[in-house]
């Protein structure tokens, strides 16, 4: 078993802006529209785990992880996941994980290159065993301790999870094994 850690994009905040167009930890977790590299490296077993983007005025935080359960494509997603397809809410953000229509094809609200289509539509990840940070109490808790557990995990100091990790980093099982029993410790302490 090995994991891997990646940061969301720029402004990507699921507690402060509600604004993570990939519904990671829905019902079923899911991982199907980004890191198509990262997708395609896990095996089933494997963990994800996934910091929020750098935001003005908000620490990022680890907002969860999941362990790798099935990897399938795109048109079984479609059949599958019918909550995760990409639609438009009111508020004009575009959210959803799967990226074709009915037929296979290419969504329209999907705005990424068509060149990088078919390798997009490949890895779609079912998750099980989530661990999401969602409560107000658990996202105050991540905030705080975030910076420092990463540095403590991956023995390296720095001002932002991108100085510790990059934009994403393998963790060997010891390290998937601690976030998991981290992030399991703000899930306890939030409910005390």
């Amino acid at each position: 078993m090995k994991g891997y850690i990646y940061i969301t994009g720029t402004g990507a905040d699921p507690a402060g802006l509600d604004n993570i167009s990939d519904p990671l930890f829905g019902e079923v977790p899911t991982l199907g529209a980004c890191m198509t590299n990262l997708r395609t490296f896990v095996d089933i077993g494997d963990y994800l785990f996934v910091v929020s983007g750098k935001t003005k005025d908000l620490a990022q935080y680890v907002f969860g992880g999941m362990k790798v359960a099935e990897k399938i494509d795109h048109l079984a997603a479609y059949g599958r996941f019918p909550q995760n397809r990409l639609r438009k809410r009111e508020d004009g953000i575009v959210v959803g994980n799967v990226i074709v229509d009915a037929k296979g094809n290419k969504h329209r609200l999907d705005h990424h290159s068509d060149g990088s289509f078919e390798r997009r539509i490949k890895n779609f990840i079912v998750g099980a065993d989530p661990l999401a940070i969602q409560s107000p109490k658990e996202v105050e808790l991540a905030r705080q301790q975030t910076l420092n557990k990463l540095s403590d995990i991956f023995g390296k100091q720095g001002n932002r999870p991108i100085d510790i990790l990059g934009r994403q980093r393998k963790l060997s099982e010891e390290q998937v094994n601690e976030m998991i029993a981290w992030l399991r410790g703000i899930k306890e302490d939030a409910r005390k």
